[in-house]
């Protein structure tokens, strides 16, 4: 028997680069998605095609410890997964034979690679009869939450400091909603996105390669946030007691998500300004206006209020242009043509150094907003209109599942 695994895609709304650094995001599934439709194998090894001929096929054995391919090879997210599910104490005594297709943009910001991951993992469990549930059950079963957390530790395997957000969206996704999705611990709101809100991705037609040249730029990004919170956590220190939540004398309970949430952002501005870099100062400021900026989106999008949600997107791509420094000019340049198209809002998305930007639109302006487009930035650098993978607009879409290969619903 063949068995198909879907994994989709996400285009993130807004809350950039807060995930690893403990804050919520507001993204969605789409309707685009990652598949590998897969035979059980008679032993412990994966034997994996591409559809694409750029992409080569591979095998590896299921035991540990699992050895990475070259920096850059595609089947090192498939061995993430493996080998996550291997050191969770998951029995990986049968793999995988197959082929992997797929309609997410690759290199786009949409979460191409942790699309895979999560294919791979749905697919090494069923072949082991380990059962993916909602919640926690009786063992051999696995929870939805438990595997985001784990194929988000597990994704770090290629070498980038991630959070969490793309796995939790890929595995959570609910038709017609938006997601909230927190961590420390990992939770998973639904949020309905309004009748009439439309959204539109635009590529930038540059590839944000993140397990390429981009990666050290987003792990440096990670890095600076940790440093930069833990110099404002000193200039707190003498405003909160003591806790034992680590191993350190005196050390301080002080994260992400307690600035934003208790601190007035005027206040923690002008003492973070006081302690921290330039530099770091910067990146810090984006993360908790940022963080602020997510909670206003939802409570916009509760309200219908489009404006205001568009208004946000708005902020959040200036801080992540000037603050944290992950835009270019290809993705401004669709933010400006699309606000003055008539879109409500428009920002990057994904890590940003290339990729996509999403747009919001109502019902009326999308075909204006998106013909502009056309006209202003993709025929002047294209000498044509754009495919259907470099402009599009998804809908938002359910979760990853396992299915029969010749069926057409139902799966885990």
């Amino acid at each position: 028997m063949s068995w198909l695994a879907i994994a989709p895609g996400r285009v993130n709304l807004i809350g950039e680069h807060t995930d690893y650094n403990g804050l919520p995001v507001f993204p969605m599934a789409i309707d685009r998605d990652v598949r590998i439709e897969f035979a059980v194998a008679d032993g412990p090894v994966v034997r994996l095609d591409s559809a694409l001929a750029r992409f080569d096929p591979f095998t590896f054995q299921l035991k540990r410890p699992i050895e990475a391919a070259g920096q850059g090879h595609w089947s090192n997210y498939v061995r993430a997964a493996a080998k996550g599910l291997l050191e969770h104490g998951v029995r990986l005594e049968r793999g995988i034979e197959g082929i992997v297709t797929g309609n997410v943009p690759i290199a786009s910001g949409l979460s191409s690679s942790s699309a895979l991951v999560v294919a791979s993992a749905l697919a090494l469990l069923k072949a082991n009869g380990v059962e993916v549930a909602r919640d926690a059950g009786p063992a051999p079963t696995i929870s939805r939450l438990e595997l985001a957390a784990l194929m988000a530790r597990a994704e770090r395997f290629v070498g980038l400091e991630g959070g969490g957000m793309d796995q939790a969206a890929c595995l959570h996704g609910v038709a017609g909603h938006a997601l909230r999705i927190e961590f420390e611990p990992l939770r998973v709101t639904p949020v309905a996105v309004p009748e009439g809100w439309r959204w539109v991705v635009v590529s930038s037609l540059v590839r944000a390669e993140k397990s390429g040249t981009a990666r050290d730029a987003y792990n440096e990004r990670a890095r600076q946030c940790r440093e930069a919170l833990e110099l404002v956590r000193g200039a707190f220190a003498n405003d909160r007691p003591a806790t034992t939540t680590d191993d350190r004398p005196g050390a301080v309970a002080l994260g992400y998500d307690d600035l934003v949430a208790d601190a007035d952002m005027e206040v923690l501005l002008r003492r973070a300004r006081s302690v921290l870099a330039p530099v770091l100062f910067r990146r810090f400021r984006h993360v908790v206006t940022e963080g602020r900026r997510v909670a206003l989106a939802e409570v916009a999008m509760r309200d219908g209020d489009m404006r205001a949600f568009g208004d946000l997107m708005v902020e959040s791509h200036k801080s992540l242009r000037g603050d944290y420094e992950v835009s270019t000019p290809e993705l401004n340049a669709i933010v400006e043509v699309a606000l003055k198209a008539g879109a409500a809002g428009a920002r990057l998305t994904g890590a940003g150094f290339g990729g996509c930007a999403v747009v919001l639109c109502g019902d009326t302006a999308v075909g204006p907003v998106m013909k502009e487009l056309v006209a202003r930035f993709y025929e002047p650098r294209l000498g044509r209109a754009p495919t259907h993978d470099e402009m599009f607009a998804p809908k938002p879409s359910g979760s990853a599942r396992v299915q029969i290969a010749d069926s057409s619903g139902g799966g885990l």
